[in-house]
């Protein structure tokens, strides 16, 4: 019997690949540190590049149990809650881009994608096997896992995350930056707000050296809270489990509008992570063995991309994967069909930083000027336009 293709990390992206490459037919093994298979974390936006992929897989009746569907992107002033709208969403999506916008739990997507891969194979998934480490020959590559064991395959992806193991052992730890912002998480069950606060809308509030996002996720029964802050704190933990407080949360944002305040109150467990950069790299394949995902391209969430990326890093694979090219020919196609993209993401992402914060937008005076200047149609088309119009089924490899 042909070796297995091996997946380090069950993940989002490393379950997307999985299930690709068995509905082409190949047999794939995934080896997942966690005993218990369930994905941290709130919210993920999904565009129109990430959820044709999702339907192409089969996964729409599955994943229209869990989403939800925003019908529009709203900018909003920090200060007075004055409201411009961005771009539409909803049937607009489809329209435009051939494929609809939806925001999920990650929680939730997690499980569906586990749910189909369980089903193409129950034996596909190894949970409690972390990965440390591998060799390769001309002809296969190990894996080696945290219990001494090893695992010989054809192939070996690294889908094993921001920490991975496998980038580290080809390309070095790799130098993360702190970028003096950190980040406040949080889920509110809708019903607690008020009417005007339950709109199926994502909303992105601009401020003066901070910014917030929220967004309905699970049907619109939850909305999820983003709080991002610039901090000259001298604390880098970028775990997303790390809890905080509702003090120290409002101690960041309790000037703001009302509307961000009241959410704020109503969240059960204010979360905090520390927000680190990191250069996009050159290069994903080495003989057998690449990377994909946020092990690959891991990136600031200011463009709402990251889960995005590692859908279309798995659709690529699996199609170069199954071309019958050798496989390391494969693999660097895959690598010349990512890199360029993935990177400019990264660094757009970068850049919206500074454009979500701004001193402009101390008085709403400034701020309306500064919004007509800088989020006028056709620079947010220009922003935004080339990353859902982007097809990982049909891009030439």
């Amino acid at each position: 019997m042909k070796p297995p293709i091996l997946i380090a990390g069950a993940g989002l992206g490393g379950l997307t690949t999985a299930l690709a490459l068995m509905q082409r037919g190949h047999r794939v093994r995934i080896y997942e540190q966690a005993h218990e298979l369930r994905e941290v974390g709130a919210g993920v936006q999904l565009g129109p590049n990430g959820t044709k992929l999702l339907l192409s897989l089969g996964l729409e009746e599955a994943m229209l149990r869990v989403v939800c569907v925003p019908e529009a992107r709203e900018f909003r002033l920090w200060s007075t809650g004055q409201t411009w709208r961005s771009f539409d969403l909803g049937e607009v999506s489809v329209e435009q881009f051939g494929a609809p916008y939806w925001t999920v739990h990650r929680g939730d997507f997690h499980a569906v994608l586990l749910d189909a891969v369980r089903r193409a194979d129950p034996d596909a998934i190894l949970p409690g096997n972390g990965c440390v480490g591998f060799e390769q020959t001309p002809e296969n590559v190990t894996l080696k896992l945290a219990n001494g064991d090893r695992v010989t395959g054809e192939v070996l992806i690294g889908a094993d995350g921001v920490h991975s193991r496998i980038r580290q052992q080809m390309f070095g730890e790799g130098k993360a930056q702190f970028m003096g912002i950190k980040a406040w998480r949080g889920l509110v069950p809708m019903e607690r707000l008020p009417p005007h606060q339950r709109r199926l809308v994502g909303n992105n509030w601009l401020g003066v050296g901070g910014h917030v996002v929220t967004y309905p996720l699970r049907r619109g029964e939850l909305l999820n809270f983003v709080g991002v802050v610039e901090t000259n704190e001298a604390w880098h933990d970028e775990s997303w489990t790390l809890a905080g407080t509702h003090e120290a949360c409002l101690a960041d944002l309790g000037r703001w509008h009302q509307d961000v305040r009241t959410i704020i109150d109503n969240i059960d467990v204010p979360y905090i992570w520390a927000l680190l950069g990191r250069e996009p790299l050159d290069h994903f394949a080495q003989g057998r063995v690449c990377v994909m995902g946020d092990a690959a391209h891991p990136t600031l969430p200011f463009l709402a991309q990251g889960a995005n990326m590692a859908l279309e890093d798995a659709i690529v694979l699996a199609r170069l994967l199954d071309s019958g090219l050798p496989v390391p020919e494969a693999l660097i196609r895959y690598e010349n069909a990512r890199v360029e993209r993935t990177g400019r993401i990264v660094r757009g992402s970068s850049e919206n930083t500074k454009r979500f914060h701004n001193p402009a937008l101390g008085s709403a005076e400034g701020a309306a000027a500064y919004v007509d200047r800088e989020f006028e149609p056709a620079k947010v088309h220009a922003r935004y336009d080339w990353l859902y119009e982007y097809d990982a089924l049909t891009v030439p490899l």
